[in-house]
């Protein structure tokens, strides 16, 4: 019988590097980079301790924006032994993104990377805080980020005004341990330990607070259901700053004492060879990620007969998808449904379940998670069979939306249940499939879209009178982005011309894969925006205009 646990993650941490101290727990294998538990155990004291000589302390917010690098769950578990709460950033954000992000949150410090290849990182914090060019190391001013103290760059590169990871490490070193040992005294697993942006139900990203007690708790379930043991070696490709990296992947293996095997970005080549070299038995991603795999020209070379289990999730998963990456993977796939704001998992199928279970459901409730379908309009519970919205109560409800008591009441009711906007139905075995959403999320490849955010930034566009944001279907992502315009009277624009003013200001995952421009939106009776036919619209302009779905 399962038990939750009111372990930190700082004490998961702790209990494997006294019982397993020699084993390892983190590996990037195309570097040869190896950690044991007590190793990493204390590089992460080193790296809280160096945090605190920076003034970072309990409740303190740690922006953390970078590729899965290897000190990325370093300065993760750093925050969470001393209270501080870890905000991961999407690693696609432009400098608008980032911008809103760091004042939205309160954040304290920012430690980042270089970047990726069409984002530098460290020019970006440059153009938000050019008080950094001037100012010494911990001195920083911000005029527009008063509440931003702190740069740390993740890696050894020096720039002006930002600390670097040696440099914080060798801090950690020099600085009495008394308040180290304090701050580790003081947390407790109900604290908020992660802080991720999604853009929720309505509006711009909000923060969800998540406690150690949720993502730890709803890590260790998700592994049980996958019978992890300390023996298993997870290869982890896709981004931790997800919850389907940091929770379903990273919390399982601290909460199993397993090895963590780091892709640091996806590559399907780098990911395969990582499975050969290591024996990994496990292996996540998105639908995308198992396809670039299976197709790789070279796939035949590598030996997967070490897998054994695995999660595919993120976005709708193809039946045939699943059954090739069994037949030609050797593993056994589960599915897991969820949101952000239920640390992500509420169902999950079962490694053991029949295969037309597993391959054509969400599967059943997590364990102490009561799930519900709820008619949306009357909020009471649908029988077998009917369709509803998918709802949760239990430990793994976030604590809430940051500084949003408003927003949260509107998707946590009364009743404790949080809403997750998904339609769904339950069958007699109490196992789940999604139908649709209530919401007009677009989730593109496993990165949810909000649609209003692209709309009131293409309003800027000189020439659009009006714009809707809708998905189209897309047989790669699920879903990409379209954006139905209305131009203002002799106004000319091209769809090139909407996506240049696009590039480089928002993700490059937000911009609109097509352009239709309409004279006019269907509309209810009552004058609203009928979405949902803005997407079926969408395929008959493609068609019409020759332009292939893909």
């Amino acid at each position: 019988m399962y038990q939750l646990s009111e372990r930190t993650l700082g004490d998961w941490l702790e209990h494997w590097a006294q019982v397993t101290p020699d084993k390892e727990y983190i590996v990037y294998s195309d570097r040869d980079l190896r950690f044991t538990w007590k190793q990493f155990n204390e590089r992460v004291d080193d790296m809280a301790r160096g945090l605190i000589a920076i003034g970072v302390t309990k409740g303190t917010h740690v922006g953390l924006w970078a590729q899965n690098v290897p000190d990325w769950l370093t300065f993760l578990y750093a925050c969470a032994k001393i209270g501080a709460v870890c905000i991961t950033v999407n690693t696609n954000y432009k400098q608008n993104e980032l911008e809103y992000l760091c004042q939205d949150s309160d954040m304290h410090t920012l430690c980042l990377t270089d970047g990726t290849w069409e984002s530098n990182y460290v020019d970006m914090a440059y153009t938000m805080l050019p008080e950094l060019r001037e100012c010494q190391r911990g001195h920083l001013e911000s005029k527009r980020f008063p509440k931003l103290k702190n740069v740390v760059y993740i890696g050894q590169e020096k720039y002006r005004g930002m600390y670097n990871t040696a440099e914080i490490l060798l801090l950690g070193e020099n600085t009495d341990d008394d308040e180290f040992q304090r701050l580790r005294k003081s947390v407790s697993c109900h604290d908020v330990v992660n802080m991720q942006y999604t853009s929720g139900t309505t509006g711009f990203p909000k923060g969800v607070m998540l406690t150690h007690y949720n993502i730890a708790n709803d890590g260790f379930l998700t592994g049980e259901h996958m019978k992890f043991t300390q023996d298993d070696k997870l290869c982890v490709c896709v981004p931790l700053f997800h919850c389907f990296g940091v929770v379903l992947a990273t919390m399982n293996c601290l909460t199993h004492g397993c090895t963590e095997v780091v892709v640091e970005r996806f590559d399907p080549l780098v990911t395969l060879a990582s499975v050969h070299k290591e024996r990994c038995t496990a292996l996540y991603g998105v639908p995308t990620m198992f396809i670039a795999e299976l197709n790789h020209p070279m796939f035949d070379m590598f030996d997967l007969s070490c897998l054994r289990t695995g999660i595919m999730a993120g976005s709708l998963c193809p039946i045939e998808l699943m059954r090739k990456v069994e037949e030609k993977m050797y593993l056994h796939v589960t599915s897991v449904y969820g949101l952000t704001e239920s640390s992500p998992g509420m169902s999950q199928t079962r490694i053991d379940d029949p295969d037309e279970v597993r391959y054509t459901t969400v599967g059943r409730d997590y364990e102490f998670v009561d799930v519900k379908v709820l008619d949306p309009e009357t909020n009471k519970e649908v029988p077998v069979g009917v369709q509803g919205e998918m709802c949760c109560k239990g430990f793994n409800v976030m604590k809430g939306y940051y500084k949003n008591p408003e927003a949260t009441a509107e998707v946590i009711d009364e009743n404790g249940y949080l809403h997750s906007g998904d339609l769904g139905v339950m069958d007699e075995n109490g196992n789940y499939r999604i139908t649709g959403r209530i919401k007009d999320m677009i989730i593109r490849g496993g990165e949810n879209i909000y649609p209003r955010e692209i709309e009131e930034f293409l309003y800027h566009l000189p020439g659009v009178r009006d714009v809707q944001v809708a998905g189209v279907p897309s047989k790669k992502y699920g879903e990409e982005v379209g954006a139905f315009i209305i131009l203002d009277e002799g106004a000319k624009l091209t769809e090139e011309e909407v996506r240049d003013w696009c590039r480089g200001k928002i993700a490059r995952y937000k911009i609109p894969k097509y352009v239709f421009f309409v004279k006019e939106y269907p509309l209810t009776g009552s004058g609203k925006i009928q979405k949902f036919k803005l997407r079926e619209l969408s395929l008959k302009l493609c068609a019409e205009q020759g332009i292939e779905v893909i």
